[in-house]
This record gives C-alpha cells, sequence and structure tokens, in this order.
C-alpha cells in the first residue's frame, strides 16, 4: 500500500495505516458545517485520519480542537496528522470509544462533528477492509446522539454526514435526546442520481430547519459551481 499522502492546499493527511480513507463525506461535513457561532472548543467524534479537526482547524478561530478515534492504527496516524499540521497546537486526539469518553469526561464544547463509521447494506459490497472497519468499528446512531447533548454548551450546534436513507430515523433519534435539525443538505452525485448523503445540524432549539440539495458532478469528474465553492479552499485543484 503507498504512504504517499493525500495532499490538500495547507495540510497533508497521511492513511496508510487506516482502513477508512480520505473520502467526499469527510471533507463536505468539514467544508460545509457552518461556523457562524464562532465555536472557541471543538470535539470531533470518530475522527479517523483527523481530516475533518484539521479542516476546522483550518477554517476557524477555535483554541481547542478534541478529536477521539477508538482504532489503534488510526488513532497513531490522526496524532500524526496533527503534529504535521500548522495547527498543532490546538488539536489533540483522545484513544478511547465514545462510550468510553461519554462515561469518563466532563468538557463541553461548542461545536461536536462526526462522520460516524456507519455500516449499513449500501457498504457490504465495499472492498474488505473498509467494509471491515465500519463493521468492527460501527458507532450506531442512536448511541452517538444520546451521549451528545452531556457535551454541547448552550447554543452548541451537532454536525453530521449520515445515508439519506436514515435521515428520518436519525431526526427522530435526535428528538429522544433533545436535539433538533437546525440546518439539512441533501447530497447527490448528478442530478439524475438519488439522494446518497444527508449532512446535518442539531441544536437544542426546536425551529424549522433550513433545508438544502446539493449536486457533486455535472458528469464525471466535472464538477458543479456549488461543490468547487465548498470545497476549493481544500482540495488541490479545485
Amino acid at each position: 500500500m503507498s504512504a504517499t499522502p493525500f495532499r490538500f492546499k495547507q495540510f497533508d493527511i497521511h492513511q496508510d495505516r487506516c482502513a477508512m480513507k480520505v473520502g467526499t463525506d469527510g471533507v463536505l461535513l468539514g467544508a460545509w458545517v457552518s461556523l457562524e457561532h464562532r465555536p472557541h472548543a471543538i470535539l470531533d467524534i470518530g475522527a479517523g485520519t483527523g481530516l475533518i479537526a484539521l479542516m476546522l482547524a483550518q477554517r476557524s478561530d477555535a483554541m481547542l480542537i478534541d478529536a477521539l478515534e477508538v482504532d489503534d492504527d488510526a488513532f497513531e496516524q490522526c496524532v500524526q496528522n496533527f503534529e504535521a499540521s500548522d495547527w498543532n497546537d490546538r488539536l489533540f486526539c483522545y484513544h478511547a470509544g465514545w462510550d468510553e469518553f461519554v462515561d469518563e469526561m466532563d468538557d463541553t464544547y461548542d461545536l461536536i462533528v462526526s462522520n460516524p463509521p456507519f455500516y449499513t447494506a449500501d457498504y457490504r459490497a465495499e472492498e474488505d477492509n473498509r467494509a471491515m472497519a465500519r463493521s468492527n468499528f460501527s458507532l450506531p446512531f442512536e448511541e452517538l446522539l444520546s451521549g451528545v447533548p452531556k457535551f454541547l454548551n448552550p447554543g452548541g450546534v451537532l454536525a453530521m454526514v449520515a445515508p439519506y436513507a436514515e435521515e428520518d430515523k436519525i431526526i427522530k433519534l435526535a428528538a429522544q435526546a433533545g436535539l433538533y435539525p437546525k440546518r439539512l443538505t441533501r447530497v447527490k452525485g448528478h442530478a439524475e442520481a438519488p439522494f446518497k448523503r444527508t449532512l446535518f445540524e442539531f441544536s437544542s432549539e426546536e425551529s424549522a430547519p433550513e433545508t438544502g440539495e446539493l449536486v457533486i458532478e455535472k458528469e464525471r469528474h466535472v464538477y458543479t459551481e456549488d461543490y468547487i465553492t465548498l470545497t476549493k479552499d481544500f482540495y488541490l485543484k479545485m
């Protein structure tokens, strides 16, 4: 397996030891999540390579960006990527599972983000190591959402990405935890494709959510203006 890192404009991601590589889901979430409330402290649950935390370090003035990763190899590589970045003084990764973190930690955050390692039927045809990673380290949505309120400061936001097919289920589970959709963007690969992902922002305030759609490509490797605008600060060729 090649050890060549995935290069972004302001940082590199080494990922040769991570089953879950840099992917569109993580880049979308890291670029899409709103920072209008100027979060001082951020938590990334299931950090993997550290991609989203690094994107938020680039985008924000947050003084504390914590990450959480349970897999041994991914944790070590996340730490490596953090230490090699320009923001290493603001980034820290815990080596623990979400259940341990919920039981043992009391820190609070203004923004919590997660590209959770969900495992659904959509992924059973993927290459073995990716499917195994999702199966072994998957974080049930109910477990993720039920634990978040403990760590959210007043006015705080949870942002996550998940399969579009799970959207209604996730909104119901969030409501049981006292979290309500603030912003939803449904994502499809091209104009004629079905929706594949939903990007969510939740808060403790119940209101009509802002909704939108994002189409990634006009045709193969020809990206829409919306996608280019969203990701141009990160991808080298955008």
